[in-house]
């Protein structure tokens, strides 16, 4: 795992030292060496730049840019089965000059060009150059693991794991994409492609980005798409052979993620995801796993003592660590680091504290993200569905233009209950358009687009995202699985993806999801819906294996999401936070936000109004972010 950037520059304006600053934003992505390269022509000067944390292979032979072969590779991942790719090269004739899954790369794509990307099975971004062809290739894996970022503007295209590197390069323009921040605003991340900046994009997932050096031009090809799954005919076998095979695939997947030459751990939350991983490695092992949780003295919030309970049936090596509102105190002045781009997931706070808690023993951490998208495990789906099909559509259109007449501001009780006002206009669009999809973005929608325009006193429109691709999955599925689809793309990659990596990487632990392999979701994919909630449960595959490894009786209990108290501490000791960026004068100054509103809301989550904690929360992040990277 590591940190790659650099640049393709046209003007011949960038030399080695700043590729040399702008690699070296990446250090705690990559604390253990690091590597610089400019290929300089007549036409074009391409800088490599890749900051190591070492896995595989921890010698010097590792040290990238790697060249072999007359190509050039700065890689940031993890290809599991390089092994077996590598004996299938050597049979051909290639030799091998280190053990890293970087040199597999180079080889395989010397026999299969960029085909060889059917063959891997990993996590991974890359850049490749090859001289030969004069094209570079940006790569990213099937899921959108590794972040990968590309800016293109005036003949200079920049490429990175993480923004803060573009800063470090003078010919970057650091100015904010409106549309980019009213979908922040209205989901707490950023979906791709889009991302804050203007002339910036985040590489989709299994899909490359080809730059012809003669002619200047990007090219986006797609090598793999999850609607290609779920496109496929549905499989005609019992729910008995799907759990059977589905566990078959989970354990091959997790064994996979357990192969390293440095210590490798487990996050268990207590639920059924990172239950799942650790029940099913620590079957297999007689030396304990390393198991991680995090706990807040809340007892709402916690889960810590579920967790704890597991990891003794299991007979994990298990260290727990308690959050306070101190700790996220300390957290707080980290994330606009940790978080480069505006984000706002609710459980940043225990995710950084629990990869700060591993990384003192171990260098790899395997999650449990995924589990919850591939297995139908959140109820917004079950939402979706029952809001549109239970009841007939000219009641809902009925409804829908009955509401459009009313301000819920106006409406006795209803008005003073918790979030009213967004869940009213949300109910309005779900039952004017009867759309399961149009329910699950709304659903996902933390400020409606109605409230964002009130916030925002900038321009923006609504800009196009994979939420908005219902029709390229064919009718062959139904709305559940078109939904988990949708989410694959969404939520899980831009959300919960980005919140692991960065925060696992700001202490150079390099987290792994064994549940993204793509033998997993090829075929749970193909399974009817029926089998991912059964008979009224939610992630009934899942949970029938768990039950395998874990008596019932620990796990059947209320899902609990992984958060932070907020709701608690933002009355309390962080109170100060919210006054001293959620201000008039400093809003006003922006130029950016209705300062008014805001600080309307503000006063009424503080006065124990009912408003989302989360609608405050979005604002205070840009906030913070803003002051850090804007300013």
């Amino acid at each position: 795992m590591c940190g790659i950037t650099g640049f393709c520059d046209f003007n011949g304006q960038l030399r080695e030292e700043v590729l040399i600053k702008m690699t070296n934003t990446l250090t705690h992505r990559g604390p253990d060496a690091n590597g610089y390269r400019v290929f300089q022509t007549d036409k074009y000067a391409i800088g490599l730049g890749h900051r190591r944390l070492s896995i595989m292979d921890l010698s010097e032979k590792g040290t990238q840019p790697f060249l072999r072969h007359g190509v050039s590779v700065v890689f940031n991942g993890e290809i599991y089965n390089f092994k077996e790719i590598r004996s299938q090269l050597e049979a051909i004739g290639y030799s091998f000059d280190s053990d890293t899954d970087t040199e597999v790369i180079i080889a395989a794509y010397k026999v299969w060009g960029m085909d060889s990307l059917q063959k891997f099975v990993g996590m991974f971004a890359y850049a490749l150059y090859d001289p030969s062809t004069e094209k570079i290739f940006l790569v990213k894996d099937r899921v959108g693991v590794k972040p990968l970022y590309v800016y293109h503007r005036n003949n200079i295209i920049l490429f990175s794991s993480e923004l803060k590197a573009f800063h470090e390069n003078p010919l970057f323009k650091k100015e904010i994409d409106n549309h980019a921040l009213a979908l922040y605003l209205q989901y707490s991340y950023i979906p791709t492609p889009h991302c804050i900046f203007r002339d910036t994009q985040k590489i989709k997932p299994g899909h490359y980005i080809e730059v012809d050096l003669l002619n200047k031009q990007l090219k986006e090809v797609k090598y793999w798409d999850v609607n290609d799954a779920y496109n496929t005919p549905k499989l005609n076998i019992s729910f008995e052979e799907a759990v059977a095979e589905t566990n078959e695939r989970l354990i091959k997947a997790f064994n996979y993620r357990m192969v390293a030459d440095v210590p490798v751990g487990v996050f268990l939350s207590g639920g059924y995801d990172s239950t799942a991983v650790t029940s099913i490695l620590q079957s297999s092992r007689t030396e304990k796993i390393k198991t991680f949780t995090i706990g807040f003295h809340e007892a709402k919030f916690n889960e810590a003592e579920e967790a704890k309970k597991i990891a003794q049936r299991l007979g994990t090596d298990h260290t727990e660590y308690y959050c306070t509102a101190q700790d996220a105190t300390n957290v707080f002045q980290q994330l606009p680091f940790v978080y480069d781009e505006p984000f706002a997931d609710n459980s940043v706070v225990p995710t950084i504290l629990v990869s700060q808690l591993a990384r003192k023993t171990v260098t790899v951490a395997l999650s449990g993200d995924g589990g919850d998208e591939i297995f139908a495990g959140y109820n917004k789906f079950n939402q979706a569905v029952s809001y549109t099909t239970k009841m007939p559509h000219s009641v809902q259109s009925a409804l829908a233009a009955v509401m459009a007449q009313v301000n819920p501001n106006h409406i006795p009780y209803f008005k003073n209950t918790h979030n009213f006002q967004s869940r009213f206009e949300k109910m309005q669009r779900i039952w004017k358009t009867h759309s399961p999809f149009v329910a699950l973005k709304a659903i996902s929608q933390y400020i409606t687009e109605m409230e964002t325009r009130q916030l925002l006193s900038v321009d923006f429109q609504n800009a196009h995202t994979y939420f908005d691709d219902e029709s390229l999955l064919l009718d062959s599925n139904d709305a559940l699985n078109k939904l988990l689809a949708i989410d694959y793309k969404t939520f899980l990659m831009d959300n919960n993806l980005v919140k692991i990596d960065r925060a696992s990487m700001s202490v150079g632990l390099e987290g792994r999801e064994p549940f993204l392999d793509q033998h997993i979701i090829e075929f749970v994919a193909r399974l009817p819906s029926h089998y991912k909630i059964r008979d009224g449960v939610n992630k009934a595959i899942l949970k029938e294996i768990v039950h395998k490894y874990v008596d019932r009786s620990l796990m059947d209990r209320p899902k609990m999401p992984f958060i932070a108290p907020l709701t608690v501490w933002f009355r309390n000791e962080l109170k100060s936070l919210l006054h001293d960026h959620l201000n008039y004068d400093v809003l006003t100054s922006q130029k950016i936000f209705n300062a008014k509103k805001v600080v309307e809301w503000k006063n009424l989550y503080l006065s124990g109004k009912a408003i989302s904690h989360q609608k405050i929360w979005n604002i205070l992040l840009f906030q913070l972010w803003y002051n850090r990277w804007m300013k």
